[in-house]
């Protein structure tokens, strides 16, 4: 079983057809004022661990969240359940609302958001002691920041090999907190930007960092990837969707399918190619968990992107 923590959430998701960069003006940025006219609004199922969880049971695994929910959560619940994703370590609190997100986003992927916590200020509660059997793998995204810490202080006691992803939550940690999480992390991952704010965070440089990791992604949108052990150095292109409709859950899906290669012993090239057929899938369709496939669909996708064939 593979453990997903982070947020669950609704997301209010508003798409700006155009750039950021566009917008601000760089000498002025002590002072923004900006407004964005968007075209596109919509209320998803979503949260970093609903979204990855969503997206490995479509690879066929057998995905479990620990997260926390609020009074509101009943039909998500049936969602999730039906998608096969198993819902029993989730704790619902029934004098909370459900966390929500509200995002802008660009064309680019790049995102201005708002997170309203609601019940995730109980994730401290969490624990994987009472998770049996013990998990085949953890994944550790953004949720409370010491949630994130104590979680990943269970993996190490435990035994259990993890994937550390702070995410968002990288300004709310301390440099102490994130060395401790990345202590026998075996997947290091995020885009360019959280990469950058982590190393400037703990001061640790590339090597330094391959030394603390097994292995560090660093995810670049629409210009594909980067994988990193301390002996290579593999790059991986972005798979072509079809249109790209919605970015948002876009890294959450690569996550997905890097770990259910990860878990099926592929070599690191063919894992980083799964995570970028997976996050194709999500931008073609508007929300983080409307997407469909099956596997022999992605295989298929796989191949058609990769030229080479992947049996799942």
């Amino acid at each position: 079983m593979i453990v997903v923590a982070g947020s669950i959430a609704f997301d209010f998701i508003m798409n700006f057809p155009g750039r950021f960069a566009d917008q601000i003006m760089p000498d002025k940025i002590h002072i923004l004022n900006l407004s964005l006219l968007t075209d596109k609004l919509r209320k998803n199922y979503g949260g970093t661990a609903a979204n990855t969880a969503y997206n490995l049971a479509l690879l066929g695994e057998k995905p479990a969240i620990l997260a926390t929910a609020g009074k509101d959560f009943s039909a998500y619940k049936k969602f999730l359940n039906k998608a096969k994703v198993n819902t029993q370590y989730i704790k619902i609190y029934k004098n909370d609302y459900t966390s929500n997100y509200f995002a802008l986003v660009d064309q680019s992927d790049n995102q201005i958001g708002g997170f309203y916590i609601g019940a995730m200020t109980k994730a401290s509660h969490l624990s994987l002691k009472k998770i049996k059997p013990k998990p085949r793998f953890m994944i550790l995204g953004p949720t409370v920041p010491q949630t994130i810490i104590q979680l990943a202080q269970e993996c190490q006691k435990l035994n259990i090999p993890y994937l550390f992803d702070p995410g968002v939550q990288i300004p709310e940690l301390s440099a102490s907190q994130i060395l401790t999480g990345l202590r026998q992390t075996e997947i290091l991952i995020g885009n360019d930007y959280e990469i950058a704010m982590l190393k400037k965070k703990t001061s640790l440089n590339q090597s330094a960092l391959l030394k603390q990791v097994k292995i560090l992604v660093t995810t670049l949108a629409e210009k594909g990837s980067v994988i990193k052990t301390q002996n290579k150095t593999i790059t991986i292109k972005a798979a072509q969707p079809k249109n790209t409709c919605d970015p948002v859950g876009a890294g959450d899906a690569f996550r997905a399918g890097f770990v259910s290669g990860y878990l099926k012993n592929f070599d690191l090239k063919a894992c980083g190619q799964m995570g970028s057929v997976s996050a194709a899938y999500t931008v073609e369709k508007y929300g983080t968990t409307t997407h469909r496939f099956t596997k022999k669909q992605f295989c298929d996708r796989y191949k058609l992107n990769f030229k080479t064939n992947l049996i799942i």
